[in-house]
């Protein structure tokens, strides 16, 4: 989106006469919002519930503004920030390779048409051992597309300390997918 749209869409929503504005605003950055809150969060069923609080915080938050850095810069860090509240919460996760009994399920066949399915499975439960910060940066960067600079802008953190922190976070998702 153009800056020119994105400073009209926010000046638009700031006045709230017109109610066209936000949802506007909602279907262009939905699913950015989606894709993200989805990525961070490890309770499945609560993503549309996430998504809804980034964009009531979205809301919210946007007489306050400042417009230095871009909206969707702003609404990656409101992300972040939902999803570590929501995570510090929840209650301990129950671990999706074990059975009803809490016994681990034996993978002694794999069906060939299900190998993509199985290995989408593998690096999304990868993703979700990683660390909070590293989750969210291997979702922004590699899962989104958001560039170096727009994520240090976002964490308002140095450039070379988010290359660092996702090197190490490739790193680590290496490790945890040679481990299984």
């Amino acid at each position: 989106m153009a800056d020119f749209d994105e400073r009209s869409l926010i000046e638009r929503c700031r006045q709230g006469e017109d109610d066209a504005a936000f949802s506007e605003l909602i279907d262009r950055y939905k699913d950015l919002v989606y894709g993200m809150v989805y990525r961070l969060t490890a309770d499945r069923s609560r993503v549309d519930d996430l998504a809804q609080d980034v964009f009531l915080n979205v809301h919210r938050g946007l007489p306050y503004f400042r417009g230095e850095a871009r909206l969707s810069t702003w609404i990656y860090r409101i992300v972040a920030n939902v999803c570590a509240q929501a995570r510090s919460r929840s209650p301990r996760e129950v671990p999706l390779d074990r059975g009803p009994d809490r016994s681990p399920i034996d993978p002694a066949v794999v069906d060939g048409v299900f190998g993509d399915i199985e290995l989408r499975d593998r690096l999304e439960k990868a993703i979700a051992q990683l660390p909070e910060p590293y989750r969210f940066l291997i979702a922004a960067h590699h899962l989104r597309g958001v560039q170096y600079e727009a994520l240090a802008a976002a964490l308002d953190v140095p450039l070379g300390t988010i290359k660092t922190h996702l090197h190490r976070a490739k790193r680590r998702l290496r490790e945890l997918l040679t481990e299984t």
